[in-house]
C-alpha cells in the first residue's frame, strides 16, 4: 500500500530540516562564543557569494554548485579568526546558503510560477547542510585550537 505525503506536510519538513534547525545551532553558537559582528559578517560574505552562483531552475527550484557555500564559508571563517573559525564556518556556510541562495532568490521563484516556495527544502537542503559541515571540516584544516583556560603551571 502507498502512502500519500501532502505537499504542505513536505514543505513543513523540508522548512524544519533545511531552516530552522541550522538557524537554532547558529544561534546556539553564537551566544555561546559572542561573536555576534563576526558572525553577521560570516553569514553576509557566503550570503553574496551564493547569491550571484545560485541559479532559478525551472521545475527544481533554486541550483547551487554545491562546493561553493562550503569553501567561501571556510575561507571567510579563517579570515575572520583563527580561534572560533570552525563555529564561524557554519554560521556562515548555513544561514548564508540559506539567505543568498533560498531567501534573496524568492521573487525568482515566484516568477517561475512555483505555487510552493520552500525555504530550506529540497536542492538547498543539501547546500545548507554540506555547506555547514564541510565548511567546519576546512576551517579545522588551519590547525588553530583555543588557548587552555588555565595556564599550566611547571
Amino acid at each position: 500500500m502507498q502512502h500519500k505525503i501532502s505537499r504542505r506536510a513536505m514543505v513543513k519538513s523540508s522548512l524544519i530540516a533545511g531552516a530552522l534547525v541550522p538557524a537554532i545551532v547558529s544561534l546556539y553558537l553564537l551566544i555561546k562564543n559572542g561573536s555576534w559582528g563576526l558572525g553577521l559578517i560570516a553569514v553576509a560574505c557566503v550570503a553574496l557569494v551564493c547569491n550571484k552562483v545560485a541559479r532559478p531552475v525551472h521545475g527544481l527550484g533554486i541550483a547551487l554548485p554545491v562546493f561553493v557555500p562550503a569553501l567561501t564559508a571556510g575561507i571567510v571563517a579563517l579570515v575572520l579568526s583563527r580561534r572560533h573559525a570552525a563555529s564561524l564556518a557554519y554560521i556562515g556556510g548555513s544561514m548564508g546558503t540559506l539567505v543568498g541562495a533560498d531567501l534573496l532568490n524568492l521573487g525568482a521563484i515566484q516568477r517561475m510560477g512555483a505555487p510552493v516556495a520552500s525555504i530550506g527544502g529540497a536542492g538547498t537542503f543539501d547546500g545548507i547542510f554540506l555547506a555547514g559541515i564541510l565548511a567546519v571540516l576546512i576551517a579545522s584544516l588551519s590547525g588553530a585550537h583555543e588557548e587552555p583556560a588555565v595556564p599550566r603551571r611547571w
